[in-house]
């Protein structure tokens, strides 16, 4: 078992920046995909950015430009650095592991833009 914990949301103004983080438990193996989902009230949960451990990053559209997902292998933590949020940006952010044995997700940290 991981458990894997998400901290650095809170409340922002439009066009301010943000930092999150995602910690696993345990030291991760040389493969894997990490990355960061959110769901806004009423909405599906939908990726945000998503990192396979080695190899790709991806973006969803509306991020493109502003986020920038990053990881610091050796504290085995991601993060999701946000910039010129806007209020489409509001919502509950979750981090994502996928391992050989199973998924694991955080327990969400919120994110609101709001002037």
């Amino acid at each position: 078992q991981v458990q894997v914990v998400e901290s650095g949301g809170g409340l922002v103004q439009p066009g301010g920046s943000l930092r999150l983080s995602c910690t696993a438990s345990r030291s991760l193996p040389s493969r894997y995909i990490m990355g960061w989902y959110r769901q806004a009230p009423g909405n599906q949960r939908e990726l945000v950015a998503i990192m396979r451990i080695p190899g790709s990053i991806h973006y969803a559209d509306s991020v493109k430009g502003r986020f920038t997902i990053f990881r610091v292998s050796d504290k085995n933590t991601l993060y999701l650095q946000m910039h010129d949020l806007n209020f489409e940006d509001t919502a509950v952010y979750y981090c994502y592991l996928n391992l050989p044995d199973g998924d694991y997700w955080g327990q969400g940290t919120q994110v609101t833009v709001s002037s």
